[in-house]
């Protein structure tokens, strides 16, 4: 990169007369702003914490000189690694290396090699390093002669700030124990509620997830010891962000800890911040549901108003000024005497005002209002904004690319300018110094004057020592050549020095987890691997017991051992070899050269499976998988930055088997490691849920599915054709075209299922459309009902029978299982084509006619029974282990208006037999369990019809429960679960929700929920894709 082409201008657009400030800025007016303690560190430190101040005002006193030049930039040898991917996370604390710095050093941390780094001010050469054991996602803060730092790997590290010595340090969770997110080990509490400083106190919060438990706390700054400790407030029972959606989910903690007053305010994600008394740490308030679309991680406080969200709030009782808006923190900066704030390409300065009138009802109101008193044109701005004295500093982008510029707030104008490499998102001042920190990862440094040839630093260069390495490189490539794993997560136990974990990480795309009991193992690994350029980004090195790690269960791909590898041999390693070793070709290899011993672990015994929409082929809903239980706890969570239809489009199912996560999106399908979240592949297929992505709350609900899985592959139509493609590499295996309707037009698959070698598929009646549920969209290719049944062999491709329909097939009305297919043919369900007058009640004359109830032999297609007597339903569901068929209606929210509820009947599969026949309030779908047919609210013997002794209530949600032997899942306000095997009670997994139909379901031994909330402006803590593990935590030992 040539320094001397970076752009730099003076006197560009000046804007209104110039003219002095309304008031002097002085420290003394500072102190309006800060507690004390506060305005001492920024006297102190210049820029001592993110956004200069423990408020996060954006401004410090100290000006800029004259004359900017650049002096140097900083090269990070790896660029930031976001936690979240922006789409609607509202949570970009990490998506630069934000700076703080004094006049002689600049320190920051780093969410890719989890260190934290100090620079000379001057030149930008490091001083130290520090390594944590996991990514820093958040600036530093400093405090007198110490350094405030927190990592995801759960800890407060306070450290010189000379040498980077820990001279304290404090775990936010109770314990060692870790989980698998955003693709890093971390700890299952990640200290992302960043420090702030005050009145000789630290704040720091610990925890993501509510149900883990959220930890807010005040620290002596000087000695570490607790002052107070806030570990209620996760497990808050509250409002959530719908209208009458309420659960067990409180605050979570992602964000820059605020002072406002004596208030500490929490950033809790994608929501509303939450607020605590500094005093006692006692829990104030948290106005989730009365702001349920706004929210965000940046958080600003301005005397007795904090911004967040593009709103203002009342810092004493959190209410909101309507009148108030348009403030984004990371855009204002406020001032002893003003706010100065961007906004459309101008910068503004102006006050907050308060204004008293009558409201309509003739009573005095406030209201709060902005008031620009000039505004002045400048060529950057949208990604960041201070003011440094009388200058205010803005970037972003603009015409000439990415830069930043200042304007001089008392000739209101602006007077210089700079481009830089990439988007900058942070910017600090300090010293007569003006930093940039990018979205690239680079720091730049201006300050008065500037080199003619400014220095550019790179941070290390890729070097490792290489004596002694040939032992591991024979053990390295005998173990990805036996074993076959070369990608995916690895964990090194009893790892020594880390020259193994090298010697895999150079010839492999593993991602490697270290970790050893030695401490000064630890430290040699981490100076190599950081030496050759891997540590962090391809191998992390942890400091604790190889034989109770505290990793998450079933999670690693390949498990080795660089002690083993040595010849020495570590004892106790086989229990926790197998706890983390993933089911389904997990590879275990330990030793020597020449003398390892391999381990394969198979599948998981009890574990479930989820083939189709409702599980199987049979429709019963229920996996019938005996490990998953409560209490949950998270076993993995991640973003996968996937593009999935509108929840209200209520798309199609996740499948699982075999290890295996299927997600259809709206461009194509995912596979994802069900027990690490690992992205596996992705075959796209072009609109394959477009007419998913929409309002109408119809979606799969009629349609049915379009895809299930089987050992012979993952079939997926796009109407004409459908698709088999390989379950581990995604390759297409073969096409299976449409059979021509029984008229000899050209066929359209409807639904499918595969079983016995046979794939099943309905030929769609594409005239019979259906209107929308909710607002209009997309309705032309939603087809619910169809002409007929194909069956075609699966291996040679041919037509195997037809069964063409007397009247119509409706897709919800297809069962298979135990060698026969069941169906209902009956006539088209015509009142669904218009809007009801009142909606779930067909219109007079609408009424659906009953039709008949066919079972057909699944080999041949011959008929083997048929009852004509008084079938009603629009729903099937087998249970083939009780030859039982289930006919009902799928009655529920947004529902078609043939589906009218309040009946359900019993047959027996094999001979027609009707079983039984009740009345019932049974809504949405029949989850079969065993012999239990449960569907909200209550429970039902499955071969007599008889009500059980079971009841349970869930909150606001308008998708469907599913099963497994042991849990029923749902959307209770957040995601909700009830555990069978306890009292009949809603418990929630807090801070997150699920989608409108099915996409959480509890099969492999865990509770699977790929996001489905895409585009979802409701402010949910947390949007993420996650899997959920009975909660049997361990600890690990440090």
């Amino acid at each position: 990169m040539d320094l001397r082409s970076a752009h730099c201008c003076a006197g560009w657009g000046g804007f209104g007369r110039p003219g002095a400030l309304t008031a002097a800025w002085t420290l003394a007016a500072v102190v309006a702003l800060c507690p004390d303690g506060a305005l001492q560190a920024a006297v102190a430190a210049a820029w001592p914490t993110y956004r200069g101040d423990a408020s996060r005002s954006g401004f410090v006193p100290e000006s800029l000189p004259e004359g900017l030049g650049l002096h140097w930039v900083y090269h990070a040898r790896h660029g930031p690694r976001p936690a979240w991917s922006g789409r609607d996370t509202r949570m970009p604390f990490d998506a630069a290396f934000h700076v703080v710095a004094t006049p002689k050093r600049v320190f920051f941390g780093s969410s890719a090699d989890d260190k934290v780094y100090a620079l000379e001010a001057g030149t930008g050469r490091t001083v130290w390093t520090f390594f944590t054991s996991g990514p820093v996602r958040f600036a530093p803060t400093l405090w007198q002669d110490r350094l405030f730092v927190v990592s995801d790997d759960g800890w407060l590290y306070c450290l010189d700030q000379d040498g980077g010595r820990v001279l304290w340090k404090r775990r936010g969770g109770p314990d060692a124990s870790r989980v698998l997110g955003n693709g890093r080990i971390i700890s299952r509490w990640p200290a992302r509620g960043a420090p702030a400083v005050a009145d000789g106190l630290v704040y720091f919060a610990a925890g993501i997830w509510p149900t883990e438990g959220i930890f807010v706390y005040a620290l002596d700054a000087e000695s570490g010891e607790l002052v107070w400790q806030n570990d209620s407030a996760g497990r808050i029972h509250m409002g959530q962000p719908h209208g009458g959606a309420e659960a067990e989910s409180g605050v979570s903690a992602q964000g820059y800890l605020v002072v406002a007053g004596d208030v500490l305010l929490v950033p809790t994600g994608r929501a509303v911040p939450a607020a605590f008394r500094r005093r006692d740490g006692r829990f104030k308030y948290f106005h989730l549901q009365a702001n349920g679309r706004w929210g965000g991680s940046e958080v600003t406080a301005a005397g007795d108003l904090f911004l967040n969200g593009g709103l203002a709030f009342d810092v004493t009782t959190g209410s909101v000024w309507k009148s108030l808006t348009g403030l984004a923190p990371n855009l204002v900066a406020v001032l002893p005497d003003g706010v100065v704030w961007w906004k459309s390409g101008s910068v503004h300065f102006g006050r907050i005002r308060s204004e008293q009138s009558p409201d309509r009802r003739g009573r005095i109101v406030t209201a709060r209002r902005l008031e620009s008193l000039w505004s002045c044109p400048v060529p950057y701005g949208g990604a960041a904004l201070i003011v440094a004295g009388d200058t205010a500093v803005s970037a972003g982008a603009g015409k000439e690319g990415y830069g930043l510029c200042t304007i001089d707030l008392a000739a209101r104008r602006s007077d210089w300018s700079a481009t830089v490499d990439s988007l900058p998102r942070g910017l600090a001042a300090a010293g007569g110094r003006l930093f940039a920190s990018t979205d690239r990862g680079t720091i730049w440094c201006f300050a008065e004057g500037g080199p003619a040839e400014p220095q550019e630093i790179y941070a290390g260069s890729d070097r490792s020592e290489r004596r002694g390495e040939e032992l591991y490189a024979q053990a390295a490539e005998e173990i990805l050549r036996r074993g076959g794993v070369t990608e995916g997560y690895c964990v090194d136990l009893a790892c020594g020095d880390g020259r193994l974990a090298y010697a895999l990480a150079s010839r492999s795309k593993l991602r490697i987890d270290a970790i050893d009991d030695d401490p000064d193992a630890v430290a040699a690994a981490r100076s190599r691997l950081d030496a050759a350029g891997v540590y962090g980004v391809r191998v992390t090195v942890h400091l604790g017991d190889p034989t109770c790690t505290g990793f998450p269960d079933y999670f690693a791909n390949l498990v080795v051992s660089g002690r083993s590898a040595a010849s020495e041999r570590p004892a106790g390693l086989e229990d926790e070899i197998h706890r983390i070793l993933r089911p389904w070709g997990g590879v275990a290899c330990i030793g020597q050269p020449g003398a390892m011993r391999q381990r394969v672990r198979g599948p998981l015994d009890g574990a479930g499976t989820w083939t189709h929409q409702y599980a199987d082929p049979g429709n019963s809903n229920c996996s019938g998988d005996r490990l998953a239980r409560g209490p949950l706890g998270m076993l993995w969570f991640t973003d996968l930055a996937f593009p999935v239809p509108n929840r209200h489009g209520r798309g199609r199912a996740p499948l699982l088997l075999d290890g295996r996560l299927f997600i259809q999106g709206i461009e194509g399908v995912l596979c994802v490691d069900a027990y690490n979240g690992r992205k596996l592949w992705y075959h796209p297929l072009p609109g394959i849920q477009a007419v998913y992505d929409g309002e109408h709350l119809m979606g799969t609900s009629g349609t049915g599915s379009n895809w299930c899985v089987s050992r012979e592959g993952l079939f997926v139509h796009t109407g004409g054709e459908c698709l088999r493609l390989d379950t581990a590499t995604g390759r297409l295996l073969a096409r299976y075209p449409a059979p021509p309707q029984p008229d000899g037009r050209p066929g359209t698959w409807g639904v499918i299922a595969v079983s016995d070698g046979t794939l099943f598929g309905t030929l769609a009646n594409t005239e019979h459309l259906v209107t929308y549920r909710f607002r209009p969209g997309e309705m032309r290719t939603q087809y619910t009902e169809s002409v007929a049944l194909v069956a075609l062999d699966i291996s040679a491709g041919q037509l195997r029978w037809t069964y063409e329909a007397e009247h119509s097939i409706r897709h919800n009305a297809l069962a298979i299982g135990r060698g026969r297919v069941h169906l209902i043919d009956r006539p088209l369900a015509l009142g669904d084509r218009k809007r009801e007058k009142r909606r779930g009640v067909p219109d007079p004359g609408d009424l659906h006619p009953p039709g008949k109830l066919v079972t057909l032999d699944a080999r041949h297609g011959e008929e083997l029974w048929q009852s004509s007597e008084d079938i009603f339903g629009t729903v099937l569901a087998l249970s083939s282990r009780y030859e039982t068929l289930v006919m009902c209606y799928q009655d529920w929210r947004f529902k078609l208006a043939s589906e009218r509820g309040g009946r359900m009947a019993g047959f027996d599969a094999g001979t027609g037999r009707r079983l039984w026949d009740i009345r019932t309030d049974a809504v949405t779908r029949p989850v079969i369990n065993g012999r239990t047919i449960y569907m909200q609210p209550g429970a039902w013997d499955l071969r007599t019809g008889e009500q059980l002794d079971f009841r349970f209530q869930r909150s606001y949600g308008c998708g469907l429960p599913a099963g497994s032997a042991n849990l029923l899942v749902f959307r209770s306000a957040t995601f909700g679960y009830v555990d069978l095997t306890g009292p009949a009670q809603t418990q929630n997994y807090g801070g997150i929700r699920p989608g409108c139909w099915i996409n959480a379901i509890p099969a492999g031994g865990l509770v699977l929920m790929p996001d489905a909330t895409d585009r979802c402006t409701c402010s949910y803590l947390l949007k993420a894709s996650i899997a959920l593990a009975p909660r049997q935590r361990r600890s690990g030992k440090e």
